[in-house]
């Protein structure tokens, strides 16, 4: 089990944020995260134009500019939990920014799939059903962050790329 760390207050949270630190401003979106309400909405929404750069590029570069941006996030996510004192604040969205590029990973071309992929990672990252649910509790640190949201972004693109086949 993951170390239990006291809860952070949204506003606390805001101001834990400190701009000369860049590992701030990735683990929190951009600044994405520091939305008054629903941050893990802002933050994928905010990983959209970042989607849309990554989306010309060849699968491989594509997964692999995906693979340092998930490296990246592991530490990022890490360090600044460990600067708020909290295991995993809501204002933290660098994960939300990896699993909606896991879930939009060679997706169909057009905006309906971009719209069904963001549907279907939120859905899956607000409900948590197993086995992500089990990895949010089982790992922590950055990784922890990170992990539940790459699963999630997983199922997700599992269930975009089979609606484009039933739908073809």
């Amino acid at each position: 089990m993951p170390p239990e760390i006291a809860p952070v207050v949204p506003g606390e949270v805001r101001a834990g944020f400190d701009p000369r630190r860049l590992h701030h401003w990735i683990a929190f979106g951009f600044g994405s995260g520091l939305a008054p309400w629903a941050p893990g909405t802002f933050g994928t929404l905010a990983a959209l134009p970042l989607y849309l750069i990554l989306a010309p590029l060849p699968l491989g570069a594509y997964l692999a500019v995906l693979a340092v941006l998930i490296l990246v996030g592991v530490w990022a996510c890490d360090r600044t939990a460990r600067d708020l004192g909290s295991a995993d604040p809501g204002a933290i969205v660098w994960d939300e920014f990896a699993g909606l590029l896991v879930t939009l990973t060679a997706a169909p071309p057009g905006w309906v799939w971009v719209l069904a992929g963001f549907l279907l990672f939120r859905g899956f990252d607000i409900l948590k059903p197993w086995p992500i649910n089990w990895l949010e509790r089982r790992v922590s640190g950055g990784l922890g962050i990170m992990v539940d949201d790459l699963a999630a972004g997983l199922a997700a693109w599992a269930c975009l790329h089979l609606i484009h086949r039933v739908a073809a």
